[in-house]
């Protein structure tokens, strides 16, 4: 998608007319009825981080869409009512129907994979506390990967997580 073409042909608002103009050398869009300036932000994304006795890291399949057959980090978006460890909880236990306690950031990151959405993501350390692993929502299979064995990647931020999360554990100053 071109950044020169507005994605967006309607107000949220009112329904009016978007015109693009620049401010601060940015190209926005405005409503030509009401005035409501349209800022499209990116969406957030969380992914929780939970390795097992082994130092491997859990993985799913998706399932669904044009990452089906690829693997990720389970993950998911934050809802517009959700506070970020509440949706983490929430995603982690529709993926993996594990009970988990949201633990400290491991590192934040642009996704710019999808040009239709921009989204920032925020990978957290996670600790089981209930449940039973069993895949579910957009992910059919779940696994534990060694970091230097891992299976196809959907996104590739999570490459890029998942390297800094190996030459982390190796004892390399990130």
């Amino acid at each position: 998608m071109s950044h020169n073409m507005p994605r967006f042909k309607y107000c949220p608002k009112c329904g009016g007319g978007l015109k693009a103009f620049w401010e601060s050398n940015i190209r926005r869009l405005a409503c030509t009825d009401c005035a409501y300036v349209f800022y499209e932000n990116p969406v957030v994304g969380v992914a929780g981080i939970l390795l097992n006795e082994q130092g491997q890291i859990l993985l799913g399949r998706r399932c669904r869409g044009k990452y089906s057959g690829y693997w990720c980090i389970p993950c998911g978006y934050v809802e517009y009512h959700e506070e970020v460890h509440e949706a983490l909880r929430r995603e982690f236990k529709e993926e993996s129907n594990l009970d988990i306690e949201v633990l400290n950031p491991f590192t934040a990151q642009s996704n710019f994979h999808d040009p239709d959405k921009h989204s920032v993501g925020i990978w957290f350390w996670v600790r089981i506390t209930g449940g039973s692993l069993s895949a579910g929502d957009d992910l059919d299979e779940l696994g534990y990967f060694d970091l230097d064995d891992l299976p196809d990647l959907a996104f590739p931020t999570d490459r890029k997580v998942l390297e800094m999360l190996r030459q982390y554990l190796s004892g390399v100053i990130l």
